[in-house]
């Protein structure tokens, strides 16, 4: 290495390529690499989803969740199965060991699930997906007092124009119901008839099709051959013939029902302000920007807005680019201090031209890194920026060491290359292992398991590529800098040069006066050191052990959303639902109106309210959180104006929004938060057991004991009890007439 440093401080052309190679390196890269607001990683989980509409969740369990947990128990890289069964839905979850090869695991469980012959047949197709943190950028919300269809098909219109966007290419509807075409035949029409719902189905489905018939060869080339009479509106559907007379005469759909273009009856609806909204998603497709996407969505509505129907509007909801861009301003920010602080400093203390050349560092690591980070396929995001802030405070370190000890052989009257060879040579080994010790602190991070060390592994890597360059260009670039020119020692110094020996006369005078006789002290009693040491040690274990520190793992960020997330008895009508959600909007609206009063003069500290009834709001945070339906949930979201516009905590908002709603009888779980990233809840307790009346029985006496901790709030469980339900049974005179529980669920599910 020493020759190394030596060639390398002699040739400045070589010195001088190496670094361009960084910076400029890094600068064509940073342009392409990827950006994210997360890193998008797989979560080591396969899930297998089965429809089956209309069962009980004890028939989801016994049709469909235990035929697939047995076929697929026998895979190879399964770590755990867990199983999910609600109504009318199936989802089992494979969680799969950390060096299984997530692909080749879900095509061995798909392969598996295909063989399975006794699935209901009722039930749909099995779908089996890997799980992905899909994240979306942002929301765009389409509200106002429309009626449904109108509203969808404006929404519709919209999200076309947003797809033919260059820079966006995935967007999804939700909030939301699905289109139907309903038919709806009575019963005494059937009787008139001699038809059952059966048989009509079965004439509709066979009517709507489009199948291929293969191919005619003729002398003029070859002709496709196919039937296309799929029908995609009501209309269509009311013209199949149902029953076809000998007279030519017909009798068709619309002759004996009623044909409807509708939507599906669903549990679900949304509010943007009061008024029916449906929410379009946005996301990030491959190397695309969430800041890009964001510009461009926002400029989409500056101007769309004003060309709308004044009883439409439009709004961005969930921007999570901004999250992105406070974190990147952050980062450019601190570095400008940090670029600041060490030249101003090595120029107060040593000299000009040396702090130039160790101030540069810090821009020649970091686009170094920028340059590697591809080939580690890291991408820009929150997780790799805060690693770029951590590295601010100890990139350099290994610089100034180097041109520190530089200066001081040049202060001993060596010429500048020998002195840049022999100061770089005498401390080259104890700076080499000075980052070696750093990069060993943080690379046990690199092989942490499971979800989060996917997400934490890209700290260290971040980090350890940083030292590494920063110590390259120490060690190989600085002492070439360093090694020519500079500052004469003859004539008259200029104003800062006489500043800066006046400042360095009185550091010397103190360093050799009260400094050094402090150290003389310290040494004269030694034991008195160590034992001030000790308390103070001692003193700092203390404070946190005595809860002066407060101690959390993840730590609480004002963010500028208010949340509201509401769990009624499973079974409940959405309009109970409804009542309670109307009434949690209304108290927030109070809460809102007495901040506002006291602030006269200023604008409103909320923005929008959002809420959902029957389902919940997808969640930003690393995970991405999907949204959940059902028609016992509902969430209430207030969005807040910037905290620098508002000046009251989001905290002290959900606070006394929590107080003024209290008690609210008759619901299962109320919970309120505003802190900026969703991780769940603060503790887990998970119970096991074969009998789903005793983990009931259990998860009840478990809460009942939490409930008796003061500070504890949101305490529920998973475990849905699910509908009330009638159970049939054939009677002995049914069986006598040749009637099956097959004709009995058929004729159940036709009336109902």
């Amino acid at each position: 290495m020493k020759a190394a440093i030596k060639w390398m401080a002699k040739n400045h052309v070589s010195a001088n390529l190496l670094m361009l190679f960084f910076l400029i390196g890094g600068l064509l890269m940073g342009r392409g690499i990827k950006q994210e607001v997360f890193p998008e990683v797989n979560l080591d989980r396969v899930v297998v989803t089965v429809s089956y509409p209309g069962a009980s969740p004890e028939e989801v369990e016994e049709g469909v969740i235990l035929p697939i947990e047995d076929a697929v128990s026998g895979v190879k890289g399964i770590k755990e199965l867990r199983a999910k069964a609600q109504e009318g839905q199936a989802a089992v979850t494979a969680i799969l060991e950390s060096d299984a090869n997530p692909d080749l695991v879900m095509l061995d469980i798909k392969n598996e699930v295909d063989r399975i012959t006794t699935l209901p047949k009722d039930a749909e197709q099995p779908i089996v997906a890997k799980t992905l943190n899909r994240r979306e950028v942002l929301s765009l919300v389409v509200y106002g007092n429309l009626p449904e269809k109108t509203l969808r098909q404006r929404a519709d219109s919209i999200r076309n124009e947003l797809l033919t966007m260059p820079d966006i290419t995935q967007t999804e509807l939700s909030g939301v119901r699905p289109y139907e075409i309903s038919i709806e035949i009575p019963e005494n029409n059937l009787r008139r008839y001699g038809l059952t719902l059966n048989q009509v189905a079965s004439r509709i489905r066979q009517a709507s099709v489009d199948l291929a018939g293969g191919s005619l060869k003729t002398a003029g080339g070859e002709i496709l051959i196919r039937t296309k009479e799929k029908r995609y509106h009501g209309a269509g559907y009311g013209n199949i013939i149902v029953i076809a007379n000998k007279d030519g005469t017909a009798i068709r759909v619309k002759d004996i029902g009623v044909v409807k273009d509708g939507f599906a009856e669903t549990d679900e609806f949304a509010r943007f302000d009061g008024m029916p909204a449906i929410m379009i998603g946005i996301y990030r497709v491959g190397n695309q920007k969430p800041t890009q996407i964001a510009k461009t969505v926002n400029n989409f509505v500056r101007q769309k807005a004003p060309t709308l129907p004044p009883a439409l509007h439009i709004a961005t909801w969930n921007d999570t680019s901004k999250l992105f861009t406070s974190r990147l301003r952050l980062l450019l920010r601190n570095a400008a201090y940090g670029l600041f602080l060490v030249f101003f400093v090595l120029s107060l203390f040593l000299q000009i031209r040396l702090a130039l050349w160790v101030m540069l560092g810090i821009p020649v690591s970091f686009l170094g890194a920028l340059l590697i980070m591809p080939s580690l396929s890291i991408s820009i995001n929150m997780i790799s920026l805060f690693a770029f802030i951590m590295a601010l405070g100890i990139v350099v370190d290994d610089a100034i060491v180097i041109g520190e000890n530089i200066y001081e052989h040049r202060q001993a009257g060596k010429d500048y290359l020998q002195a840049s060879i022999d100061g770089t040579r005498e401390v080259a080994v104890p700076v080499v292992f000075s980052v070696l010790t750093s990069v060993a602190a943080f690379l046990p991070l690199i092989f942490l398991t499971g979800i989060m060390g996917k997400f934490i592994r890209q700290i260290p890597m971040v980090v350890i590529t940083i030292l590494m360059v920063s110590l390259t260009e120490s060690i190989f670039v600085l002492p070439a800098h360093l090694s020519f020119g500079g500052d004469k020692d003859n004539g008259k110094p200029n104003i800062i040069e006489r500043g800066r020996r006046r400042f360095d006369r009185w550091l010397n005078t103190f360093i050799n006066g009260s400094y050094r006789h402090f150290l003389e002290l310290c040494v004269d009693f030694r034991y008195a050191s160590f034992a001030g040491a000790l308390i103070v040690l001692l003193l700092t274990v203390g404070l946190v052990k005595g809860g002066i520190i407060k101690f959390t793992f993840m730590p609480v960020v004002d963010g500028d959303k208010v949340t509201a997330n509401l769990v009624m008895p499973h079974g409940s009508l959405v309009s109970q639902t409804a009542a309670v959600e109307k009434m949690l909007v209304r108290k927030a609206r109070e809460v809102i109106r007495e901040v506002d009063d006291k602030r006269p003069g200023q604008v409103s500290v909320l923005r929008h309210i959002f809420a959902v009834v029957g389902g919940t709001i997808a969640k930003g945070g690393p995970m991405g959180q999907a949204a959940s339906t059902a028609s016992y949930l509902s969430e209430v979201a207030l969005l807040l104006q910037p905290s620098d516009l508002r000046k009251i905590p989001a905290e002290e908002i959900t606070r006394r929004w929590r107080r003024k709603v209290g008690q609210v009888p008759g619901i299962e779980s109320l919970t309120f938060s505003s802190n900026l990233m969703h991780m769940g809840a603060n503790v887990d307790v998970q119970l096991t057991h074969n009998n789903f009346a005793v983990l009931a029985q259990a998860a009840a006496q478990v809460k009942k004991f939490l409930h008796r901790y003061p500070g504890l709030s949101g305490i529920a469980d998973s475990y849905p009890p699910g509908k009330k339900e009638f159970k049939f049974k054939l009677t002995r005179e049914a069986r006598t007439l040749g009637i099956t529980e097959e004709d009995l669920g058929r004729q159940l599910r036709a009336a109902f």
